[in-house]
Parts: C-alpha cells; sequence; structure tokens
C-alpha cells in the first residue's frame, strides 16, 4: 500500500517531482524522461507509469522555468523512446503469445488481455494509434499486437504515426498552456481530470464486457 501511495503522490503532485528531477539532474533529465516513456511504452508489467501527465508536466516547467531543457530535442528523444518502446513490446509479444497473461497474475492481469482483445476486434489496427492515448492499454496494446501476429510493417508505420501525435500533442500542450497562471495554479487539478478522462474509455470497456448486450431475437 506504501508504494501505491506514492505512485499516486508523484502522478498527482508530477508537476513537483519532475522539477526536483529537473533541479537535481539537469541534462540527464533527457535520459531519465527518455526511460520513463520508454518503459511505460516498453514493458508490459509496467502500465501504471504517468505518460499523459508527465509529457503534459515536462512540457509546462520547459516553457516556464530556467531548466536548460529544449523542448524541440526533448520531443524528439521521447518519439524515439514512445516507437522503440512499443516496438520493444510487439516483439515480446511475438515471442512469448498469451501464455503470460493467466488468471490470479495480479500485473498482466487477464481481463486487460481480454479488454484489448475486444477493443482490437472494435477498432482493428487503428488500435495500435488509439491505444496510445488510453492509459493500461497504451503499454498492453503493442504486446496483445505482437501476439496476435499482426503485420511487421502495418505495426512499424501505426506505431510510428502514434508516436508522433502521442508525444507531439501531450508536450506540446504543456508547452503552450504552462504559461498561463491558472494551469499552474491548477496543475495537481488539470493532471486529475486528464487521467478520469483518458481512463474513462478503458472502464467503459470494461464494464461493457460484463455486461454484454442481449441480441434481439
Amino acid at each position: 500500500m506504501e508504494i501505491l501511495s506514492h505512485i499516486i503522490d508523484f502522478v498527482i503532485h508530477i508537476d513537483v517531482h519532475l522539477s526536483e528531477i529537473i533541479r537535481d539532474y539537469r541534462v540527464w533529465t533527457y535520459l531519465i524522461l527518455f526511460l520513463i516513456i520508454f518503459a511505460e511504452t516498453g514493458l508490459v508489467v509496467v502500465p501504471f507509469l504517468p505518460g499523459d501527465s508527465l509529457l503534459i508536466a515536462a512540457g509546462a516547467l520547459v516553457s516556464v522555468g530556467d531548466t536548460g531543457i529544449n523542448i524541440y530535442l526533448l520531443a524528439v528523444l521521447l518519439i524515439i523512446a514512445a516507437i522503440v518502446g512499443n516496438t520493444v513490446n510487439y516483439e515480446i509479444g511475438r515471442y512469448f503469445g498469451a501464455r503470460v497473461f493467466k488468471p490470479g497474475n495480479k500485473v498482466l492481469k487477464l481481463e486487460y488481455y481480454d479488454q484489448t482483445k475486444d477493443f482490437f476486434l472494435k477498432h482493428g489496427a487503428k488500435a495500435i494509434i488509439i491505444g496510445r492515448f488510453l492509459p493500461i492499454l497504451r503499454t498492453v496494446v503493442p504486446f496483445v499486437a505482437g501476439i496476435g501476429k499482426l503485420a511487421r510493417g502495418r505495426f512499424n508505420y501505426l506505431n510510428v504515426v502514434g508516436g508522433i501525435i502521442w508525444i507531439v500533442l501531450f508536450l506540446f500542450a504543456g508547452y503552450f498552456l504552462g504559461r498561463f497562471d491558472f494551469f499552474k495554479n491548477n496543475f495537481s487539478l488539470i493532471v486529475l481530470i486528464v487521467i478520469i478522462v483518458t481512463i474513462l474509455p478503458a472502464v467503459y470497456a470494461a464494464v461493457a464486457s460484463r455486461f454484454p448486450k442481449k441480441k434481439a431475437v
């Protein structure tokens, strides 16, 4: 429970914690953020990392502070991290298959696999791009794409497009909005809203899967 409370505190007050990271590590912040984005998109065992809020916070802090961080260099590095991470996740899925999703697994829950598979059936290959904007699914989608043997060329194309859109949209949203006092003074609330909005589709899908619509007779 203590670890969970630390994770929640880090996500909700990510602007404070990220500011401390930038202050203490300066140029190494590039590598730290690269590794976080890579881990969230590339390692299926850590679907809880704060991708969206991290990008918004990073953009906001770069826009208002003397951080020494170049927003364009940061964007390029994080796009690479997002693309490489998804590629690694996909290849792991192709290699290991569905064997890792087992009943009772508290990290790689079987319901994650079922929800993501249903997500693929509904959205097709577009799920690679759409999944970028949904926590948990963002981490699981490329893994399941590998399990399902989605054509590698098709996956790579959608992976690159989705990675660029995701990083640019959230990083530069934070960069431009970070200059407004309302945004700075209510950052924790905004992060909470972002989290709620992005997880709502996954929650809806989970609920809907438990209460399937009855077919008309």
